[in-house]
């Protein structure tokens, strides 16, 4: 038997005990006697009641706290599996390229103002940290990440192609074609960071720049968590 029923009996047996006492007072002695006795007993009787009441009471609570006691259980065990499934580690990894299968290929930009590129066709993104309808990551675990993007210029002579990695509106590093006669150059750069959550990371496209891209997928952005801190 759990403790609070053992509590609750004890309570019911006790009122039951209580009125019998305060019946026995009421029938024996005086007149006056009498009379305090069964004041006595309507005092002793209304404690009983009360001693019921603060039994069902905590009757209860005691049913609320098995209840919380079962979805604390439920949670403890989602919480493990969760470990099991990621090895107690957070994973985010994402990689897309520029243009969805079937686009026709050619030129994005130019721009008057500098624009994140939406890189549309998503090969990967564990952790769905990367939005393709924005073309930014955002982080959802503190921690050190690794960030790579690459670059086709626009095929034209001359080349007039810029585009930055950017955090939360800093340029960081850079792939750029603005000289020459070579009209099918590409290039690359990478970085390693530390982001809190809630950062954004993205590639940015400057003003009055563009770049080319086709079914061969030369303009790609990927990036994962190296560790988390």
């Amino acid at each position: 038997m759990m403790l609070q029923e053992r509590f609750q009996k004890a309570l019911r047996m006790k009122g039951i005990a209580v009125f019998l006492l305060a019946l026995c007072c009421c029938l024996s002695g005086t007149q006056g006697d009498y009379e305090v006795s069964c004041s006595l007993m309507k005092e002793l009787t209304s404690i009983g009641e009360k001693l019921g009441a603060m039994g069902e009471k905590l009757g209860t609570m005691g049913d609320n706290l098995r209840l919380m006691e079962t979805r604390l259980q439920t949670s403890e065990n989602e919480v493990e599996e969760l470990k099991r499934l990621t090895g107690g580690r957070p994973k985010v990894a994402f990689s897309a390229t520029l243009r969805e299968t079937g686009d026709a290929a050619g030129n994005t930009g130019p721009f008057t103002t500098p624009i994140p590129l939406q890189y549309k066709k998503v090969f990967s993104n564990t952790g769905s940290s990367y939005n393709p309808a924005t073309g930014i990551f955002t982080a959802t675990v503190k921690g050190m990440y690794y960030f790579h993007f690459t670059m086709m210029n626009n095929l034209n002579v001359p080349p007039n192609s810029v585009v930055c990695l950017t955090k939360n509106g800093q340029r960081l590093v850079s792939v750029w074609d603005t000289v020459g006669t070579d009209a099918h150059d590409s290039g690359s750069n990478a970085v390693v960071i530390p982001l809190e959550v809630g950062d954004n990371v993205y590639v940015e496209l400057q003003a009055s720049r563009m770049v080319h891209d086709d079914i061969m997928n030369y303009n790609t952005f990927s990036g994962f968590l190296l560790f988390p801190m």
